[in-house]
């Protein structure tokens, strides 16, 4: 559909525009959109979208779905003028990317794009970014005794809990959770304040394991860190139980290096100025803002098995930051599913392991069973359905001894 599609008074109301710089390029989109829309779409170049944004016709659409490859960042100032343009007029925006730099989609979403699309066109995605961005917000608020009730302080001094799974399935995501819950439940009289962040933007199961639904406002505010403060991050977060805090992972997979170290670290800066303990969970893979959060954590927890997986990528791990003159011995190794204490064997199993590796075991946490998947499904703590389970009453010591000694940390600093 061309250009002049959109000037002829025969045609259709218009919904929407597509806007690239060759719409023959995106052949994909153009199907997509005659399948969603029919008729009611026209297209415009990047030359002629800001002209057609000034005309009153352009007041009656409902969203642009901006199109471009990687030979189109050259233009990238003229593609955020278009989103600029678009938003004045309360106008959507749908980015379809393909072989775009993570850069370039970092300062189109902060410039106001409402949701982006990778190209190929997976089936059904355009469709869905189109309800997403069109569905009023009112229809998708979040429940009220999920919404935080905190209010921001910005004087708390927070002590930050990184937990990294050295391979998949060795518990850090339930490692992550419970240590926050219990956290959470120490000193009644004057419980901590607890926030748990997600920062897997991929595969983040926070939320699963805690029944809370995702949100676009964490994207929103991971798009545009720099405009963050404390009252925007408090509202992006969701309360378990008015006692736990926590930003869940982007409703969407997103890239891991969307954001960067800056964005990062105005994050946890802005959540360790509000909370007493910060846990974050981290993504399984190494990125370039993986260095901050070691860098800026007080303790790195790394769970892992007693199997050649987890032995492996330990050394791996263990090589790369060492060549890299990065703190290694920052991290507190966790060893989930441990032998128990009758299994001799297992234990000078777990001995070689530390040998081999040159690590030190600190935390062993015992095989908590068919208990530990069940209350995970059913998105709730271990110490709300299993309190008696055995790998939840090692976590319940360890965050106990956690806090004791940040107690002791504070009393002597004030002494």
């Amino acid at each position: 559909m061309s250009s002049n599609a959109i000037h002829k008074s025969d045609s259709p109301a218009l919904v929407a525009c597509t806007v690239s710089r060759d719409v023959q390029i995106f052949d994909l989109l153009i199907e997509d959109m005659e399948a969603a829309l029919g008729e009611s779409w026209g297209d415009l170049s990047f030359d002629d979208a800001l002209a057609f944004l000034r005309q009153p016709d352009a007041a009656e659409l409902q969203f642009l779905a901006i199109a471009m490859d990687a030979e189109d960042e050259v233009n990238l100032d003229r593609i955020a003028a278009i989103i600029s343009a678009a938003k004045t007029q309360e106008i959507k925006v749908i980015l379809i990317t393909e072989d775009v730099s993570p850069a370039a989609l970092h300062k189109l979403l902060r410039e106001g794009g409402d949701e982006f699309v990778p190209y190929p066109l997976p089936e059904n995605e355009l469709a869905n970014a189109i309800e997403r961005v069109l569905t009023p917000a009112a229809e998708i608020a979040v429940a009220p005794e999920l919404q935080n009730k905190l209010k921001a302080t910005g004087t708390h001094d927070g002590v930050l809990i990184a937990v990294h799974g050295m391979a998949g399935g060795t518990g850090a995501t339930t490692f992550a959770v419970n240590l926050a819950w219990e956290l959470s439940l120490l000193d009644k009289d004057n419980p901590p304040r607890v926030c748990l962040l997600d920062l897997d933007l991929q595969c983040g199961s926070v939320s699963t394991y805690l029944d809370l639904p995702r949100r676009e406002a964490v994207l929103e505010l991971m798009s545009d860190t720099e405009a963050m403060d404390s009252t925007s991050f408090m509202q992006a977060l969701l309360s378990y139980d008015q006692k736990l805090h926590v930003l869940t992972a982007p409703t969407d997979m997103i890239p891991m290096d969307l954001i960067t170290s800056a964005d990062v670290s105005r994050i946890l800066e802005m959540a360790r100025t509000n909370f007493d303990y910060v846990i974050i969970d981290m993504p399984s893979v190494m990125v370039e803002w993986s260095q901050t959060v070691l860098e800026a954590a007080h303790i790195y927890f790394a769970t892992l098995e007693l199997d050649m997986r987890s032995a492996q990528n330990t050394l791996r791990l263990k090589r790369a930051l060492q060549s890299e003159n990065l703190p290694f011995e920052k991290l507190r190794f966790v060893l989930n599913r441990a032998p128990g204490f009758t299994d001799l064997s297992g234990k000078a199993r777990v001995k070689r392991l530390g040998e081999s590796l040159g690590i030190s075991v600190e935390v062993q946490l015992p095989d908590g069973g068919k208990q530990v998947a069940q209350t995970g499904d059913h998105g709730t703590p271990l110490a709300v359905n299993a309190p008696k389970n055995t790998m939840r009453k090692e976590i319940a010591k360890l965050a106990a001894s956690v806090h004791a000694v940040n107690r002791a940390d504070h009393a002597e600093a004030r002494g």
